[in-house]
């Protein structure tokens, strides 16, 4: 894939005002694309023993999905609160864009399992953060974290760099 970059939809001031936006539905709509996308997104943990994906909400279960099928892997989800109907642990952090609540089933990771987590875009690290609380509350290890998309110039990948972390592409500036 020559330009990934070229795959992705750009929409300035969305959700609010002065944020330009990084739609990877586009990406899924291409079928070239995002089998490039998820085997790309899976090639550096193909020799890992992968138990659990950990997609988050909501773009991230589109990716954790066909990444856990390659892997041999169950997929765990990470949901906004009031999403999921059983019982769950939650983590309050803080986005890009304001405060939100990330919860999982209490159920959904056993006590050593090793645990990829997928996304679409890595900005500031607060939903990551607040997803690596969850898992490792749960007592899963952490294998790496993987996403399409890095904006370095937000601090994430910084904040981040203690994982084994994979991105496809990669944004300077806003």
């Amino acid at each position: 894939m020559e330009n990934l970059k070229s795959y992705i939809r750009e929409v300035q001031d969305w959700p609010v005002k002065g944020v330009n936006f990084k739609d990877i539905t586009t990406i899924l709509q291409d079928r070239e694309a995002f089998r490039y996308v998820v085997d790309e997104m899976t090639k550096p943990f193909l020799n890992e023993k992968i138990d659990k994906v950990v997609g988050i909400d909501a773009r991230g279960f589109l990716l954790a999905t066909p990444i856990a099928y390659k892997l041999n892997s169950g997929v765990s989800l990470v949901r906004k609160e009031g999403k999921l109907p059983s019982k769950t642990i939650k983590e309050n952090y803080q986005k890009e864009y304001g405060f939100d609540i990330l919860t999982m089933h209490e159920d959904t990771i056993k006590k050593g399992e090793r645990v990829l987590i997928v996304d679409d875009l890595l900005a500031t690290g607060g939903t990551m953060e607040a997803t690596i609380k969850l898992v490792k509350r749960l007592g899963g290890e952490i294998v790496g974290i993987s996403f399409i998309v890095d904006l370095p110039f937000l601090g994430g990948s910084k904040k981040l760099s203690n994982y084994k972390l994979n991105w496809l592409v990669s944004y300077d500036s806003e």
